[in-house]
């Protein structure tokens, strides 16, 4: 995928000018309607930030960068992928090898980008539109993800991800022989700059905890429930890695891409359940999000003891 990108400074007659009318205004060919589309889905940098706020008002000399992605085809949200949806909030099955945010390098192609188009279809209107993300998976990581779509729903959500009030619960294959069906990794993890992984670190890190129970065992792979009080990045991918069992797929963290005579493209790991309250009215909501068609595939190729696919197990 190629990518233009406008590199635009603030001219001090444009300060405190709106950033969709300053930079429709300096960019030919793309009318406010577009520009607004462009910003909301994250092409736009503004001092080197990612900026979403149409309204946002510009200083003197700031500095602006428009990614433009050029070719490539958008993801397009399959009605049957939105797991629960009302007025408020929409829980979505992302599959795999789907980005869920945009990133400076990428906006096309990203569930985010998906969903806002999704929801300004005239056929699924909305009392007051709002996309907002309160959680994110991995890429090559499938299942489970919520957005808030209504302006009362995003703070009440964000608050339950943040203080831990939301149960999470994965799958995942690992490479066999956990000594303990049941277990708990608890570190405190940060981000390795030079090679952008995590890693466990005795000061300076953030507290992981993962606690899993094998649902399945094959000799030389593990089925796992994970559940993770904390949600820290790749902490189910390290944890298991630093255990000596990593995800069957996950490259990065040393695990392997095939299992018996099957290849394993991608880390075999899916956000199966979650559980949480609902912001509005409440109630509590427990979601599940089918086997992705990789994982249920390599499930029936080696079924364990000639047995049913053992995914209903739970913690």
């Amino acid at each position: 995928m190629k990518q233009n990108v406008f590199r635009l400074t603030v001219d001090p007659q444009n300060h405190g000018e709106r950033l969709d009318r300053f930079l429709a205004g300096a960019m030919n060919g793309f009318s406010r309607g577009q520009i607004r589309r462009i910003i909301d889905i994250g092409g736009v940098h503004l001092d080197g930030r990612r900026q979403r706020r149409c309204g946002q008002v510009l200083n003197a000399g700031s500095a602006i960068e428009v990614f433009l992605d050029d070719g490539g085809e958008p993801f397009v949200l399959d009605e049957s992928l939105v797991l629960f949806r009302d007025g408020y909030l929409i829980a979505i099955n992302k599959p795999a090898g789907v980005a869920t945010q945009p990133t400076p390098a990428r906006y096309k192609g990203t569930l985010y980008e998906a969903l806002l188009n999704y929801l300004s279809n005239p056929n699924r209107p909305l009392d007051k539109p709002g996309l907002g993300m309160v959680q994110r998976l991995d890429r090559d990581t499938s299942g489970l993800l919520v957005f808030s779509i209504h302006p009362k729903a995003h703070g009440p959500l964000t608050r339950q991800f943040a203080e831990g009030q939301v149960t999470k619960r994965y799958l995942a294959m690992v490479r066999g022989g956990l000594a303990e069906p049941v277990g708990e990794f608890r570190s405190t993890i940060a981000r390795k700059h030079s090679s952008n992984l995590m890693t466990s670190v005795a000061r300076g890190g953030k507290l992981a905890i993962t606690r899993y129970r094998v649902l399945a065992s094959w000799g030389d792979a593990d089925l796992v429930a994970v559940e993770i009080p904390t949600g820290r990045s790749h902490q189910i991918r390290l944890h298991f890695s630093e255990a000596g069992h990593p995800l069957l797929g996950d490259a990065r963290y040393g695990g392997p891409s095939s299992w018996r005579d099957a290849p394993v493209p991608r880390q075999m790991l899916h956000a199966w359940q979650m559980q949480l309250r609902h912001p509005v009215t409440q109630r509590v909501l427990t979601l599940t999000a089918p086997l992705p068609e990789d994982l249920e595939r390599l499930l029936r190729r080696y079924p364990c003891n000639g047995g049913p696919l053992p995914i209903e197990l739970g913690m």
